[in-house]
């Protein structure tokens, strides 16, 4: 997993910046239900996207567990961010309106245990809405695609739609339809996912060696246009409903 400590510096600006951001927030408040008056953003980073789910009548805060991010996000969002584990709010049961999580659930191992909390807070009729299927949107019908995609497929991922929809039953959230949005500026250029590959980018789909490293390498590097980024991803958004 990344150093998010280490990542706010550079964070937005390697993350597609405003435009991600601003499609990203868009297709969440297209979900939060119109009478909903609180939203939680868990792990919101540097608060990019969290600043602009703000709307009259919707009271909005991020949380997030590094120090370093809620230090940026706290100037977008003045008194309106917690640092906390997702895994344990600093909130009572019932708390609040909607939850969203967003590039959140594929980097962890524990993504039910943050399902499972964010049902705690939830009112009824509350809802979670969560980016699912994150890695295999990337690259899509790609060279890149084709060589990472056999890799990927072998992994059944923490954010895949089926295990998170498996363990929001669990804890009374019941699915309802979502939307998508164009991740803007990340689309991949076979030299800049070899970076990603070797610095520890893939960790939570890749289980290869050294050796494994080395040979998905050879084949990214014999990719024609090293430096042209392929199509930008479509991400996913699930939607669930706290059931009364």
């Amino acid at each position: 997993m990344l150093d998010y400590e280490a990542e706010a510096a550079h964070y937005d600006r390697t993350r597609g910046g405003v435009p991600r951001a601003r499609a990203a927030a868009e297709a969440v408040l297209s979900l939060v239900p119109p009478g909903a008056r609180t939203l939680l953003d868990l792990a919101c980073g540097t608060g990019l996207v969290t600043e602009r789910l703000v709307r009259p009548g919707l009271s909005v805060y991020g949380a997030d567990a590094a120090h370093a991010m809620l230090r940026v996000a706290e100037g977008r969002l003045p008194g309106r961010t917690v640092r906390a584990d997702a895994r344990r709010l600093p909130l009572p049961d019932a708390a609040v309106d909607a939850v969203s999580a967003v590039w959140l659930l594929h980097l962890v191992p524990f993504a039910p245990e943050i399902v499972a909390e964010a049902a705690r807070v939830l009112r009824p009729g509350g809802v979670l809405i969560a980016t699912v299927d994150k890695d295999a949107a990337h690259d899509v019908g790609s060279d890149i695609d084709a060589i990472l995609r056999p890799r990927r497929s072998a992994h059944v991922g923490s954010d895949t739609s089926a295990h998170i929809t498996a363990h929001a039953a669990l804890h009374g959230l019941a699915p309802t339809p979502g939307a998508d949005f164009t991740g803007h500026g990340q689309g991949s250029s076979p030299r800049d996912t070899l970076r990603k590959l070797r610095g520890g980018y893939y960790a939570s789909w890749f289980r290869g060696d050294a050796a494994d490293i080395e040979a998905l390498a050879a084949s990214l590097a014999a990719l024609p246009d090293q430096d042209r980024p392929r199509a930008d991803p479509r991400y996913r958004l699930a939607r669930f409903v706290r059931r009364g």
